[in-house]
């Protein structure tokens, strides 16, 4: 769910040769209007054609970790969804237990249960109707089954009116602006069930500001001079307008430099910068400067890791991001330090710490930071029918 910035240049003649690409055209700074289309919500009369379809134009909003869009919803049985995971779109090197996946489903169903009470539809959930995933694998079998009934009862959800507005900002943020009591107590009431416990914290406690900074500056770091992490978000990168427009998923890059000389084929993205190397460098300073900006830091503990959990884990995230987006925030998530791969060990440990998530079981599920900070593009979305299967 965070990585738009993630790497500007490679390779050591790039540089130099910057100067002459300032002269070449068509290197737009903004993401294709097709890649976003989705974010205009859909035609009111595709819920008269099939709800379900209408529905699953705003589940489809929902974040994603590397905005893979793993969601795949099966609609041949009518009045029925069947949500499973499309295999090509995992993330083996970084959420190797499809942890973050897992959550990724659950942001989805959240988004869809809100979309069906708009409609007067109540969403009855099955969660793995044929069974749970093993800890350590997924297979074919289905995370959810979704039945639409008609209920008159159902209320509709108000923090539906942010899911079209709903983006994560990668940049800096007002470093002087903090969290006022009234944000804190709109987490709190955005988070459900209550098992998901939210903490966060502001500029007041320097000392615990110190820390997230340093665990956040640390877990990126690692996972920027990882060769095999690194290189695990190189093969999701869409770089100019033609490939974001083309795959509509992945991180994108959309600096005019970085465009330039991608055409030019001076951007290699065929194996990892070295770790002293300018790209990485560059990188590790930017990243750092933009937590250094940021004011507050917001974190998610669950009592157990098992993958309802994580699904229920995922819907609380997106409400609580919704949550923000009412009153005018930021989010971004830092999910490096959750990740368990063996480098992160140390920095998983430290993070688990602070959050108070030390007795057996406890998981720290999301991690993001927080603040204020001007609005930016969505990400790109594929198109509905590319999560379809009828």
């Amino acid at each position: 769910m965070q990585r738009r910035n993630f790497i500007t240049l490679l390779g050591g003649g790039t540089v130099a040769a910057a100067t002459a690409l300032t002269g070449l055209s068509g290197c737009s700074s903004s993401i294709p209007a097709e890649a976003i289309t989705a974010w205009r919500g859909p035609d009111a009369a595709l819920a008269r054609i099939d709800v379900r379809r209408w529905i699953l134009s705003y589940a489809i909003l929902a974040p994603h970790s590397h905005n893979l869009q793993s969601w795949v919803a099966d609609l041949r049985t009518p009045g029925e969804i069947i949500l499973t995971c499309d295999p090509t779109r995992l993330l083996p090197q970084t959420d190797p237990f499809n942890r973050q996946i897992m959550m990724s489903h659950g942001t989805f169903l959240e988004l869809l249960d809100m979309a069906a009470k708009e409609q007067g539809l109540r969403a009855d959930i099955t969660l793995f109707p044929s069974g749970a995933f093993a800890p350590d694998k997924m297979d074919d079998r289905p995370v959810a089954r979704i039945r639409l009934v008609p209920d008159a009862a159902v209320q509709k959800d108000p923090l539906f009116a942010q899911v079209l507005l709903r983006h994560t900002h990668r940049g800096a943020y007002d470093p002087a602006r903090t969290l006022s009591p009234v944000v804190k107590a709109a987490f709190a009431a955005a988070a459900r069930p209550a098992s998901v416990r939210v903490g966060h914290v502001g500029l007041e406690d320097s000392a615990a500001m110190a820390q997230h900074r340093r665990i956040a500056k640390q877990a990126w770091q690692i996972e920027l001079t990882t060769p095999r992490t690194v290189m695990e978000s190189f093969r999701v990168l869409r770089v100019g307008a033609s490939e974001i427009a083309q795959h509509r998923d992945g991180i994108a890059l959309t600096s005019p430099m970085v465009v330039a000389l991608e055409r030019l084929g001076l951007f290699d993205r065929s194996q990892a910068p070295a770790p002293d190397s300018s790209a990485t460098t560059g990188q590790i300073k930017d990243f750092n400067a933009n937590l250094d900006s940021t004011p507050g830091f917001l974190w998610m503990v669950t009592p157990d890791n098992s993958r309802v959990t994580q699904i229920e884990a995922g819907r609380t995230w997106v409400r609580v991001q919704l949550a923000a987006t009412a009153q005018g925030l930021a989010m971004q998530p830092l999910s490096q330090a959750l990740q368990e791969y063996a480098e992160q060990k140390q920095t998983y440990a430290d993070i688990h710490a602070l959050a108070g998530a030390t007795r057996p079981g406890e998981t720290v599920q999301m991690w993001a930071r927080v603040g204020y900070a001007p609005t930016v593009e969505p990400a790109p979305r594929r198109r509905l029918e590319d999560f379809v299967k009828a």
